[in-house]
Parts: C-alpha cells; sequence; structure tokens
C-alpha cells in the first residue's frame, strides 16, 4: 500500500491572541513591511499609493516568516504591485482602535474574530462589500448585510498532555476530577478570545446562564488563575505543568511539531453526548471610509481566490472558508481526523455581542473571578 505522506511542519502559531487589552500610544501593535503615523495624528495616506494597511488578530503570521499572512501578502503584492502594511493587536483591541480613528481613519481592511467582527459592525466600523468568492462561503460564515465574511476558518477546542494522559477527558464533569486541581487552567473571558469561548461553549452545552455559570463555578476549584494569554498555555501542557487548557484547533495544530506532547480533545456535555464546538472564524471587513478602498477591495477578493484558500490548510493549518474546495493536502486530511465525529452548533451571534458584558459579569461572580 502507499505510505500517506507526511504534513509538512507548519510555522508555529503566534501567541497570545488577547482581546481586550487597550492600546495606548499605539503599544501593543506590531507593525510589519511598514510604518505607519502615530496613534491621533493626521493621516498622511495617500489614496493612490500602491498599498493597504491591515488591522489583524494575531495567529496567521509567523515569526520566522513562514505562516499564512507571510505567503498571502508576498505573493499579493507580486501579482499587484501593492504592498501590505500590517498592524497586530487583540480582537478587541484592533475594534478599538479603529473606534478611536474614526475620524482620520487609517485601516483599509480589519480581520478579527467574532463576536468582535460583529462588535465593529455594530459600532458603524465597517464598509458594505462581498468579495469575489464570498457567494461560496456558507451563510452562517458571513454577514448577510456584505460587511464581513470569514477567511479562514478556526474552531475552538482544549487540549491535554497526551504522556500523563492515556485519554482526554470525555465530559466537562471529567474536569473537576482531584487529579486536576492546580492542573486545569483556561484563559480569562472577556479578556482572551477563546477564552470568551469557554463562556459560549458552556452557554451551549448545558442549556443557558444558570447552569453553564453554577458548573464553571465548580470547575474554578481546579482552575490555575487567570490567564490574558491562550497561547502561553499551550506550551504549559506540553511540559506537564498544566494537564488541560483551552485553546484553538489552527493554533494547536500548528504548535504540535515544536509541542508533541498536546493533544486536541472537546467535551461533551455529559455522559453519551457527542463532543461540541463551534467555528471561530478569522472574519474580514472593509474598513468604513478606508484611504485606499479600491485596493483593499482586491486584496478581499484576493483572500477568498481559491489558490489562497487552499493555502489556508497547507501553509496556515486551518480550514477553507468556501464549501466548494475540498482541500487534500496532508495537514487537511489531519485537521479532518481530528473534527471527526465533532459536532458543530452555530452560536447567536447577535445574541453574544448584544450580551456579552453581562455573560462575563455573570462568570466572574460564579468564579469569584
Amino acid at each position: 500500500m502507499p505510505r500517506t505522506p507526511k504534513p509538512r511542519p507548519l510555522a508555529p502559531a503566534r501567541t497570545p491572541r488577547t482581546l481586550a487589552t487597550p492600546l495606548t500610544a499605539c503599544a501593543g501593535a506590531v507593525t510589519l513591511a511598514a510604518s505607519l503615523t502615530a496613534c491621533g495624528g493626521a493621516s498622511s495616506a495617500d489614496p493612490d499609493a500602491k498599498e493597504i494597511t491591515v488591522y489583524s488578530a494575531d495567529g496567521l503570521k509567523s515569526e520566522k516568516g513562514e505562516g499564512f499572512y507571510d505567503r498571502v501578502f508576498a505573493d499579493f503584492r507580486k501579482k499587484t504591485g501593492i504592498k501590505v502594511n500590517y498592524v497586530e493587536s487583540g480582537s478587541g483591541a484592533a475594534v478599538q482602535r479603529l473606534a478611536r480613528e474614526r475620524a482620520n481613519t487609517k485601516a483599509d481592511v480589519v480581520v478579527t474574530l467574532p463576536p468582535f467582527i460583529q462588535q465593529a459592525d455594530g459600532k458603524g466600523l465597517l464598509d458594505t462589500y462581498r468579495p469575489q468568492g464570498s457567494d461560496r462561503v456558507a451563510a452562517a460564515g458571513k454577514d448577510p448585510g456584505g460587511k464581513w465574511t470569514s477567511v479562514v476558518n478556526n474552531y475552538f477546542c482544549f487540549i491535554y498532555n497526551k504522556k500523563a494522559l492515556k485519554q482526554p477527558p470525555a465530559t466537562w464533569q471529567d474536569l473537576t476530577a482531584p487529579r486536576f486541581a492546580g492542573k486545569l487552567q483556561y484563559s480569562t473571558p472577556g479578556v482572551a478570545g477563546d477564552g470568551t469561548a469557554v463562556i459560549i461553549k458552556a452557554l451551549h452545552d448545558f442549556g443557558g446562564q444558570g447552569p453553564a455559570m453554577k458548573f464553571l463555578g465548580k470547575l474554578q476549584a481546579n482552575n490555575v488563575g487567570p490567564s490574558s494569554s491562550t497561547g502561553q498555555l499551550a506550551p504549559k501542557t506540553d511540559k506537564g505543568e498544566l494537564l488541560v487548557a483551552n485553546g484553538d484547533v489552527q493554533m494547536n495544530y500548528a504548535n504540535m511539531t515544536s509541542m508533541p506532547n498536546q493533544g486536541i480533545f472537546f467535551p461533551a456535555a455529559g455522559p453519551g453526548a457527542k463532543p461540541t464546538t463551534f467555528a471561530l472564524p478569522y472574519a474580514a471587513g472593509l474598513v468604513k471610509n478606508a484611504p485606499h478602498r479600491a485596493n483593499a477591495k482586491k486584496f478581499l477578493d484576493y483572500l477568498l481566490s481559491e489558490p489562497v484558500q487552499r493555502q489556508v490548510s497547507s501553509v496556515g493549518g486551518g480550514f477553507t472558508s468556501r464549501k466548494d474546495i475540498k482541500a487534500t493536502d496532508p495537514h487537511a486530511t489531519a485537521l479532518a481526523k481530528i473534527m471527526n465525529g465533532v459536532e458543530i452548533f452555530t452560536p447567536d451571534w447577535n445574541d453574544i455581542d448584544k450580551n456579552l458584558d453581562s455573560y462575563v459579569d455573570a462568570w466572574r461572580t460564579a468564579t469569584g473571578g
């Protein structure tokens, strides 16, 4: 029989994915490929310049220059002559910065996670644009009004140390076992994106705020404590300092080459129930009053083009957003195996956007956070 080719190692995923840390005096944003004007200063953007500025949540660019964004930005410039100025931050911080710069817009495109892409729309920071190829994206992966479209799909998960545990915990209740005391940690809801996802999954699996918060209050006995960074939990789990932590499939799968002891799992609501998760896509939108609007549209079209969407798995370790593309590279095959048998639900993102603060407050009350 022919041997199945081993997936080519991916560039390590970046850490962390922090959502609510404010940016002050431009701190917290990493600017690559070009320098931008100072925060709050007059914009020197030339509308005819062959460039765009992208504000993005982290996770898709490699520190070694081998990530999905690294490939996309270089190929886009080669194809169009348009240079990409890249500003990286947490999802919530990107939206906060757009709001502060509303009177003097500097960004052309924003890429962020739910529910913060919906938050950007709610604040009037996005313009309507349906990129070429967006008709091939499932309805759950785009705004019906055309304000944003998923460009890389991803899923919430938990990770465990495979050396210490022969099998991952099957249910949420298993995580309350004494063996996990001081060996379990999840990033802080309302601060970290994947930490906020813990609340969203609990709300679904336990059937509402009351039972979800009751369980998370019980789980707190085993929780090490707050962490603003989800990415920092992966190396701790790989080393055995933690036995269980939260994460997301794209980030943790990309880290497996350098952190081979971490395994991905999805706890079920209870015995006999199916494991569940939900999509946490990187969603892109055209910024309202974008200085380089025409160039930004070309970039959004390019992100959803078939060649780029095939690189989402082969280069980025994520999932294509287009339902008409069936990736067959070794990484896509491995990712499909991870997701096999997992029930995927769709959160009510409008509800999450509207009530996120109250859910986080309820979590703080339940856990003493």
